[in-house]
Parts: C-alpha cells; structure tokens; sequence
C-alpha cells in the first residue's frame, strides 16, 4: 500500500471507529462488535505507525496515556462552574419557582428542563475547530487544573465533533463518573465509583486514568449558547457527547406531572448506570436563566432536589469524642455497621453536648439512622422503648477526661462545642502540619516550622490539603523565599503524594498513634481505606492496641472535618500506596536504637527496622530481642539489658544485619 491509499484508508478508518464510538456510547446500540471494533483500531495502528507522518490529534489512536506531569497547571475558566442550591421537598421547589417569578418581566416561567444529578467530577472540555484541545477540573469556580492527558484516555469522549461543520471554539462540561457495573468488576477494592473517578483523573500519571473505566457525561453547552437547555442536549447528542438520557421538560402547566417523576425517579435510580443522589431543574429559557443572575455561588435558575435520605436502625457500640483541626471536641456514635443508601455506615456526627441529651442518646442504645443528602449519616431517633435496662445517660465531661486525660477544655459563651482550652484554631493547623511534615511522617523538606508560620499566616494554606494546591509565584512573594526556594518545597510537597501506608498513617497525627502503631495498622489492614471502615474489634485485634487507642483511631475517621480532609487530598492525588502483602525478614522480633549512629540517624534505622517487619521499642524488656548500641548510649539501656540477658549489637553489626 503506498502512502496515498493509506491516507485514504486511514480516514475510512477512523470515520467508521468514531461512527461506532458515537453509536455505542451516544446512541447506546452497537453497529458491530467489540472484537471487530478492536480489529480496526488495530488496523489503524499499524498504518499510522508505518507513516507517523499521517497521524493527527483526533486519531482515535491518540487517545495512548503520554508520560507523567510534575504538576497540573491552572487554568481560568471563562465562565463560572457554578454549584447548585439544594431543595430537600415539593414546598421548597414551590418557593423557588415564587422567587423567581418576582424577578421575571411578566412574572412567568413557561418550562422547566430536569436532568439526573450525577454523583461525580465535574470538568470542562474545550474544543478548537472541532478538535478535543483541552480538560480543566471545577477547581473553585473561578480557577481549575488543566487534566488534559488524563481525560483524553476516557473512551467515550469525542476526539474529534460528530458534527463536520461546528464553530471554531466549545466548550461542553459534565461530570466524570465510573459505572456502578463497571466500578463492582475492579479487582481493586475503592471507597466508591465517585473517589475513585476524582482520583483517577488527579493522578499526574496518564497511565492511571487510562487503566480506569472512566466515562464523560455531558451536561452543558456553554458555546455555543442555545436558545433552551433541552436545545443544548440535543446539540450535545449531534455533536457526540453521551448524555445521562434521563432529560425532560415540563411546562409550567404540568407541575404536577413533574412532582409525580422525581417521586418515580427516587424509586428507580437504583437500576441506573450510575450513582446519583438527586435531580436537577432548571427554567428551560437560557436567556431567563442568565438574567436571574447568581447569587453568592448558586444560580437562581436551578436548584439540586435531594432524594429523601434512606433510614435504618442500629446500635450505639460507643461514644467517642474527637479533636478536629479547630480544636473543636465533637462527640461520634460507633454503631454496629449497617447499609444505608447503598453504603455501609459504621459511625455517625453527634455534632455536640446539646444535640446528646437532646437525643437522649446513650451506649446501648437502638437507634434511627439516616443519610443527609445521601452524605453524612446522623441519628434521627433512639428508640427508647428497645434501652436495656440500667444504661447510664451519657457523661459528656466524662467522657473528655477519660478520652483525654492531659487536656483542659472550655465552652465558650455563646456557643455549642467544647474546644481544648488556650489553644487557637491557626496554632493547632501549624502544629498539625509541622508534625505532617516532619521526619517520622512524610519527611517533606523546606516545611519547617518558619515556613508553615509563613504559609498559615499569609492565608495560603489553611488545611493539610492546601498545601498541594501552592504553586511557585504565590509562594515566592511571601517574605520568607525566592523563586528557587519555592521551587524546591513545591517539588518536595509534591514529591510526597504517595507515601507508605504507615507513613501516612503517622502523618495525620491521630492521638496515641505513633510510628510504631501506624505500622501495626498498615500490616493488619494493608489499604487506606480497610483502615477508615475498619471496627472497634478489629483495631483491638492488633496486640499494641487497647481500648483508648481503639476509640482515637475510630473518632479521628469518623469526624467530619477529617473525612472531608481525606477526600479533599484523594482528589488532589494524595494518597499512601497499599501496603504489600508479603512476610517480612524481621517478622515479630523488637529492637531498641540507644546512642547516636555514624552512618544513618536513628529516625532512619527505626524506620529501617520497620520497614523489615521488627518492632521497635523504646524500653528494654524481656521480649526484646536486641539493643542496637552506638556512640554515647543509654547507660540505664546497656545496664538493663545485661540483667535481662538481651543482646547487645554494634552499628556495623546492624547494618550488616539490614543489608542482608
């Protein structure tokens, strides 16, 4: 075949893998088969690896994961990726629709365009002259991340517009999602279909994205403009884009009509390829639509109705109190685990004193529990009548001393929550992300303690998560660096996006849980997530665990400030990677490090132990097996040591033992 009929076949090609492509993810019918699909893109392949030259952008070959990023770059959006307000009832809609009826020249909404609420990423694409030419996430609204390569694996995404005549810019946003039947296929146990989807597209490596079945459903047309959105989802379809088929429209006339189908919606979404947590409506004029305005971050017209939360009932195992990033103390009832709205909840916010003897809540307790939103479970009621006898009502300063014995708490006039006394929220946040930072966490180089008092200050970092968001102009201003040295922290920040487990387990600094414990649990639950859904009796499994470690560990993963701190660093591509399941050299033995080591520190030979399965402890005793000694060591050690008959090892000896 000679150059000129293999640009014809090529073309051929891909206008019949783009035309199965359309019919498949946009139509939902097949025009051929699988197999024979892949049969031509391997033709294609082939053709365009004998003549390179050939290839084009909207090649659906050239859809390959490209060579990992050092960092995704910010991009502005032209307009606005707005959320939506939340309406929980039939009342609410009502009023809604009054409002901005006040506001409408003639004081009528005519039609309504209702879609699904998908549970998912939310992202832009751009095209130029038809062509796929960039990815941005939501960010903030006003600013998001340019995820380009990532998204260009997704296989449902249009390379190249259906359409052949189409303006020379677009812009289409929707939602990146995971099917649930796709999602329940994984090998690899995650959270949910959503952070996973989130995550897969904040990975700087391309390769990931592509491993993952990812699929775009679009939402919007924002260029260009349409007279109504129905308008804008048929242009969608034309143009390619998979939309979640679950469009309508209702007149103004046919509210009732409307009402009936979220009703039915609610019923049968559970058969729906996705997760969705509620339905959008929006007045169907884009034109009314923009001139109703936003208000704060919200439209005025559309509004998110959330499904009414799934109830269920459990049992009150425990009350436990935890210490948020504010020093906020708040109060977490651990229930035996029960399915509510399609997860597994194991423990729910009590929010604080007053909401407990509101509740009457107690230890024992059967109780009604409920999703908000399908998010966050709380407790609705206690069913009294199933309290077994002789349960004591719950003693909240009780609890905080026993909880926290060596911290003094104060609820100050006006408000609901105790917080730990003498301590501001900006000094916890310092201390917490030093001891992030630090050499037995994540070891991040440059983020002393200067350095996070300058961050913190300046208002640029205001959580753990933030820190993965600073680029180099912003921090170069700051008084404390210049270019190069933002440079650097930049670069070590991001450099510890994927720890180990018991690394990151140390990092975030949950209360009693120290290098040693951290390992423990990084053995015993080998992933991240095992970890936050792990019980009470399984923490008390692991031999150093008692039962307060056990009730720190469970209220640091059950509050709320905390669970949305893991997902905001899931998203940004922070994340410890799974611990292997392997047995290791020094399985079950413990060492003791005492004086100062000439090759390493003893920071870095504990970590070494560890990471070879041993122990490490800091006192000698007859289970010991042991005592590493270098130059200046613990008299009391050495003395100990010879009485209990435990060995005793030089730094030479040590390394020879590692080495091995």
């Amino acid at each position: 075949m000679n150059k000129l009929d293999a640009e014809k076949r090529i073309q051929k090609l891909r206008e019949l893998i783009n035309d199965y492509r359309y019919h498949y993810h946009v139509l939902d019918e097949s025009i051929m088969s699988e197999a024979a699909a892949d049969s031509l893109k391997h033709e294609l392949s082939l053709l365009e690896e004998e003549y390179p030259e050939l290839i084009t952008p909207d090649s659906p070959t050239q859809r390959v994961a490209g060579k990992p990023l050092d960092k995704f770059e910010k991009v502005a959006h032209k307009k606005r990726m707005i959320s939506l307000a939340d309406v929980f009832s039939e009342e609410e809609i009502k009023d809604w629709i009054s409002r901005n009826e006040k506001l409408i020249p003639g004081g009528k909404i005519y039609e309504f365009f209702t879609d699904i609420k998908m549970d998912g990423l939310a992202c832009s694409l751009k095209y130029r002259d038809g062509v796929f030419h960039q990815a941005v996430t939501r960010g903030d609204g006003l600013v998001g991340e340019d995820v380009t390569l990532n998204v260009k694996t997704i296989q449902n995404i249009p390379l190249k517009l259906h359409q052949n005549i189409v303006p020379d810019e677009i812009e289409v946003r929707g939602e990146i999602v995971i099917f649930k039947e796709d999602f329940e296929k994984l090998k690899d146990k995650f959270a949910n279909p959503r952070n996973l989807a989130a995550g897969s597209i904040r990975q700087l490596d391309p390769k990931i994205a592509a491993s993952r079945p990812l699929k775009f459903i679009a939402y919007d047309l924002v260029t260009p403009e349409s007279p109504t959105w129905k308008d804008a989802y048929n242009m969608l379809r034309e143009l390619g884009f998979q939309t979640s088929g679950e469009d309508k429209v209702f007149k103004d006339t046919e509210m009732k009509q409307m009402f009936q189908y979220i009703q039915e919606l609610d019923e049968y979404r559970k058969g729906l390829k996705f997760n969705t947590d509620g339905m959008v409506i929006k007045i169907n004029d884009r034109k009314v639509y923009d001139k109703l305005g936003i208000v704060g971050k919200t439209p005025r017209g559309a509004v998110a109705f959330k499904f009414p939360a799934e109830e269920s009932t459990t049992k009150v195992r425990d009350i436990v109190i935890s210490i948020g990033r504010t020093g906020a103390a708040t109060p977490v009832a651990i229930l035996d685990p029960v399915s509510v709205a399609g997860t597994t909840v194991r423990h729910a916010s009590l929010h604080n004193a007053d909401e407990i003897a509101r509740l009457d809540v107690r230890i024992g307790d059967t109780v009604i529990i409920y999703k908000a939103g399908d998010i966050i479970p709380q407790v609705k009621e206690v069913l009294v009548s199933l309290r077994p006898e002789g349960v004591e009502p719950f003693d909240y300063g009780k609890a905080l001393k026993k909880q926290y014995p060596d911290l003094e708490f104060e609820r100050p006039e006006g408000e609901v929550v105790y917080r730990v006394k003498g301590e501001s929220s900006d000094f916890i946040l310092k201390r917490a992300i030093e001891y992030y930072a630090s050499k037995p966490a994540l070891n991040i180089e440059g983020l002393g303690e200067k350095n996070v008092v300058a961050l913190v200050d300046s208002g640029l970092v205001k959580s753990i998560a933030d820190l993965y968001r600073l680029d180099v102009p912003e921090v170069s201003r700051l008084e404390r660096f210049g270019e190069l040295s933002a440079a650097n922290l930049i670069q070590a920040i991001q450099s510890s996006k994927h720890p180990t487990l018991a690394k990151f387990i140390t990092a975030l600094g949950i209360r009693h849980v120290g290098a040693q414990t951290a390992v423990s649990l990084a053995r015993r639950f080998r992933n991240l997530d095992a970890l936050i859904n792990a019980t009470e009796d399984e923490l008390l499994e692991i031999n150093d665990i008692g039962e307060v470690v056990a009730e720190a560990i469970l209220a640091w993963f059950a509050d709320e400030d905390n669970a949305e701190l893991l997902k905001e660093l899931r998203t940004l591509g922070v994340w410890p990677v799974d611990e292997k399941d392997e047995s290791l050299p020094l399985d079950g033995k413990s060492y003791i490090v005492t004086g100062t080591l000439e090759k390493m520190g003893r920071e870095e030979a504990e970590d070494r132990l560890r990471e070879l399965g041993a122990t490490v402890t800091s006192s000698v005793t007859k289970n010991t097996t042991a005592l590493i000694v270098g130059e200046k060591p613990g008299k009391s050690k050495i003395e100990r040591a010879a009485k209990l008959g435990i060995k005793t090892i030089s730094e030479a000896e040590f390394l020879n033992l590692i080495s091995k």
